[in-house]
């Protein structure tokens, strides 16, 4: 059974970094993608970042492109996202989710397992 355990949110102020950390400790070989998302409050969740298992490939939404990279630590089965630049506006909750495709267009709904949310708060 997939069991995604998150780390690494904290306090910030703006232009600091933070690595999250997202590891499947159920080691579930159907994984195929994992991926961040955030959502703040009274916002509904959106897309961060996506990687894929085959190809490592990786896909980025626009408003963090350039700031944060997601990688994989394939003995550890762990997926990274590293934050630089951070901005207020990157406060929220973050989760980890994991597919069992490559999902299409970056949508929750595509994912089929999520962790349990790490908070993340950058202050001006």
């Amino acid at each position: 059974q997939v069991q995604l355990v998150e780390s690494g949110g904290g306090s910030v102020q703006a232009g600091g970094s933070l690595r999250l950390s997202c590891a499947d400790s159920g080691r579930t070989p159907s994984i195929y993608t994992m991926g961040w998302f955030r959502q703040a409050p009274g916002k509904e969740r959106e897309f961060v970042a996506t990687y894929r298992w085959s190809g490592a490939n990786t896909y980025y939404a626009d408003s963090v492109k350039g700031r944060f990279t997601i990688s994989r630590d394939n003995a550890k089965n762990t997926v990274y996202l590293q934050m630089n630049s951070l901005k207020p506006e990157d406060t929220a909750v973050y989760y980890c989710a994991a597919a069992k495709i490559w999902p299409a267009r970056p949508d929750a709904r595509l994912y089929d397992y999520w962790g349990q949310g790490t908070q993340v708060t950058v202050s001006s």
